[in-house]
C-alpha cells in the first residue's frame, strides 16, 4: 500500500529513477552540474503542470512550503535563478526521451483498442500553433508581429495516446514533418486539407499505407466509376482519377471519393486510397480526426503549454515536453480508473491532493472517501 506516500511521489514513480538517471547519463545533462540534478528539475516542471504554477516563484515558493514532504521526493526546493538556468541550458531533449519511456511504458500497462471493427491501426495526424510574444520570444518568429511555435503530433486512436511529437518553429510547414515520416504497411492515417500532397500521397499508396482526408476545393479530378450506395446518407461513392499536373513526373493517381449528407442539409466529400471499406466507415474515421484536435485542446485548456516561465528556445521547449509527459501520466490515470474520469476534472482534483498521503489507485476509484488516519509518526513527519 501506498498511504505514507503523497500522491505526487506515487505519480513520479510511473517513470523509474533508475531509467530517469540512465537518461540523464546519456544526454550528458548535468556535465556542469552544481547541486541542483536533473531529477529537481524534472520534479519542479511536473509540479508547474500539475500544479498549475503559474511563473517561477510559484514553482519554487509552492515546493518551498511543502517542505517536509518534498524530501520523501528525494528534492530540495529550488532557486527561481537555479531552475531558470536549468531550463535555459540543460538540454531539453532529456524530457523527450522520458516523454517516449513514459509512452512505451504506458502502452504495455493498458490493454484497449479502437473503437471500430477493423484491426487496422488508426493515427490522426495534425499541428497546433503556440503563439508567443515576438518581444519577448525574438527567435520564434512566426509572422510580422507574432511568434510561434508548432507542434506536430500522431494520436493513436488506441488510448487516444499521443504515438509521435515533434516541437519546431512556427513557420515549419506540416506536410514537410509528414513527408519524413515512415508508417508501417496496412496503418490508416486520417490528416485534413493542410497535408495535401499528391506526390506523398502516391507514395503512401506504394506503401501500402491507407489514408483519410479531404481535398481542396480547386482539386481536379475526373470519375472512372461509380460504386454501389447502401446507406441512405451516402449520396455517392466514385472511382476518381486526380488529374496529372504539370509539376509531377508520375501518372494519375486512383483515388476513391466518398460524399455523405450532414444533418443540416450539406453535403462533405472524403478521399482516401482504400477500396475496401465501407463508405460510411471512411466517414466515421474522418469525423474521428476530431480526436486529435480535442487532444490539442485539453493541453491547452488544463497544462502550462500558453504561458511560459521562460523565454529562451530551450526553456520554451522544455516546459512543453514536461506538458506532455504530465498529459500521459493524466491519461494513464484516466484509463486505468473504472471511474468515468473527465480530464478536466481530474486535473483539478489531482491538482488539490498532489501532496496528500492518500493510496493513489484507491483515490481514482473514490476520490470523495474519508482516508484512513496516518499513524502518529507519519502524522509528526507530515506536519514538521
Amino acid at each position: 500500500m501506498n498511504q505514507f506516500c503523497s500522491v505526487f511521489q506515487q505519480l513520479l514513480k510511473l517513470f523509474p529513477r533508475t531509467e530517469f538517471d540512465a537518461l540523464v547519463a546519456k544526454h550528458s545533462a548535468e556535465r556542469h552540474a552544481r547541486g541542483f540534478s536533473s531529477w529537481d528539475q524534472y520534479v519542479a516542471m511536473l509540479f508547474c503542470q500539475l500544479g498549475r504554477a503559474q511563473s517561477l516563484r510559484e514553482i519554487c515558493d509552492g515546493l518551498a512550503s511543502m517542505e517536509g514532504k518534498t524530501r520523501h521526493l528525494g528534492i530540495e526546493a529550488p532557486k527561481r535563478s537555479t531552475l531558470a538556468y536549468a531550463n535555459g541550458h540543460r538540454p531539453w531533449q532529456l524530457f523527450e526521451s522520458v516523454f517516449n519511456g513514459l509512452l512505451g511504458r504506458v502502452r504495455s500497462g493498458l490493454n484497449l483498442g479502437h473503437r471500430f471493427r477493423f484491426k487496422n491501426p488508426l493515427l490522426s495526424m495534425d499541428a497546433s500553433v503556440i503563439e508567443l510574444c515576438l518581444a519577448s520570444f525574438d527567435w520564434a518568429a512566426y509572422k510580422r508581429r507574432k511568434g510561434a511555435v508548432k507542434l506536430h503530433m500522431l494520436l493513436d486512436h488506441v488510448g487516444l495516446l499521443p504515438a509521435f511529437c515533434l516541437i519546431t518553429e512556427g513557420k515549419v510547414h506540416e506536410i514537410n514533418i509528414a513527408r519524413g515520416l515512415s508508417f508501417a504497411p496496412g496503418t490508416i492515417v486520417v490528416f485534413d486539407r493542410g497535408y495535401v500532397d499528391y506526390e506523398w500521397f502516391g507514395r503512401l499508396s506504394n506503401e501500402k499505407v491507407w489514408f483519410v482526408t479531404r481535398l481542396r476545393d480547386n482539386a481536379r479530378y475526373r470519375v472512372v466509376e461509380q460504386l454501389p450506395i447502401t446507406r441512405s446518407h451516402i449520396l455517392s461513392d466514385d472511382l476518381i482519377e486526380l488529374e496529372k499536373a504539370p509539376a509531377y513526373a508520375f501518372e494519375p493517381l486512383r483515388l476513391r471519393r466518398v460524399v455523405i449528407q450532414l444533418e443540416e442539409g450539406t453535403s462533405m466529400q472524403f478521399f482516401t486510397n482504400n477500396f475496401g471499406l465501407a463508405a460510411a466507415t471512411i466517414a466515421e474515421i474522418y469525423r474521428d480526426r476530431w480526436e486529435i484536435e480535442s487532444f490539442f485542446k485539453t493541453i491547452k485548456q488544463n497544462l502550462r503549454i500558453k504561458t511560459f516561465v521562460g523565454t529562451s528556445a530551450n526553456a520554451v521547449r522544455t516546459q512543453i515536453w514536461s506538458a506532455l509527459i504530465a498529459i500521459l501520466i493524466l491519461k494513464f490515470l484516466q484509463l486505468s480508473s473504472r471511474r468515468n474520469w473527465s480530464l478536466s476534472h481530474l486535473v483539478a482534483l489531482i491538482r488539490m491532493h498532489l501532496f496528500s498521503y492518500r493510496d493513489l489507485w484507491k483515490w481514482l476509484e473514490d476520490p470523495f472517501d474519508t482516508p484512513p488516519p496516518l499513524p502518529p509518526d507519519q502524522l509528526a513527519l507530515q506536519l514538521g
